[in-house]
Order: C-alpha cells, then structure tokens, then sequence
C-alpha cells in the first residue's frame, strides 16, 4: 500500500512495439528491472522529456535505442497503456504511465550506440521475437499480455481505443 502520495514521481514514457518484416518484436532484456528472475524483458521506448509529446519521445527513444529513424507522426496513435507505482533500488516512489505505439518496418539493423551509458548497463542484449516463441516462452515478458495484443496489431486489427495493459510490478511498500 502506497502511504504518502506527495513523495510520488510521475513518469510518463513512450514504448513502440516495433515489429520487422517477418512479424517479429524487438525486445530489450533489462536486468534488475524485476527481482525474481533479475530480468525481464520489454520494448524500446523512456522517458518523455518536459514539453514534449509522446509521439516525439517515442520517435527520439526508437532513434537513440535502436538506430531506427521515423517522424512522429509515422508512429500513429497510442494502441496500449499501462501505469502503476514501482520503487527504484534508491527508496524514490514512481507512478508510470506507459503509451504504446506500434510500428510496422522493414529490416532494421538495431544500433544500439545512441543509448545513454545509464540504458546501456540496465540492457545486456535483444532479440527479435516471434509471437509463437512469446506465447512458448518462461521468461518474463512486459507488458503483460504483449502477445495478445500483438497478435490483434499483425491481424490488422489496430483497437479504436488504446487497450489497457495490467501493470507488471508487484505493489510497492
């Protein structure tokens, strides 16, 4: 149970789930993002800076996580969101509001060299994932419930309303 609201940081981000043309996602393993099993992994996408829309932070975040170039207004409309509170390894209290946009592209050779050194340690490696290998796998895979919705998005069936994702933390203390 969160105790005191007003020690809370509000952190807006914006995710893409980016999809190749073999229908795979790119996936970023992230260590230490989740205490059993240390790892989990999840989209490309941050934080959105001060003044800027989430269609821009997506775009900047896609640039400096993988290479990939697009406009904002390429990225379309939020198709997913997720939010909840999670506390960092430093006691700070956060309440993310996560938008997802999908993009569909072609080969992208992921280039990992524009990402902040701080990224860079929390990241040991990507993979591009099928959704048969989504459904099959035991690892953990954020947001819940992914492969559903990206099985709807391949389909071509973009929801009118963004589908809301449950939040993949447990409750902070």
């Amino acid at each position: 149970m969160i105790a005191d609201m007003s020690e809370v940081i509000v952190r807006p981000s914006a995710r893409i789930l980016l999809v190749d043309d073999r229908d795979r996602i790119l996936l970023y393993r992230g260590l230490g993002l989740m205490k059993d099993p240390g790892y989990a992994w999840f989209t490309p996408g941050g934080g959105v800076d001060d003044g800027e829309e989430l269609n821009q932070a997506a775009a900047r975040e896609l640039r400096e996580e993988t290479g990939h170039t697009v406009t904002p207004e390429e990225l379309g409309r939020v198709v997913a969101t997720s939010s909840g509170h999670w506390r960092h390894g430093d006691g700070r209290l956060f309440l993310s509001l996560d938008s997802f946009f999908f993009l569909r592209v072609g080969r992208v050779e992921v280039d990992v060299s524009s990402m902040e050194d701080l990224e860079r340690s929390m990241m040991d490696r990507f993979h591009w994932w099928s959704t048969p290998e989504l459904r099959a796998t035991g690892e953990r895979v954020v947001p819940l419930g992914l492969t559903g919705l990206l099985e709807r998005l391949l389909a071509g069936d973009v929801p009118d309303e963004p589908v809301v994702f449950p939040w993949h933390h447990p409750e902070p203390s």
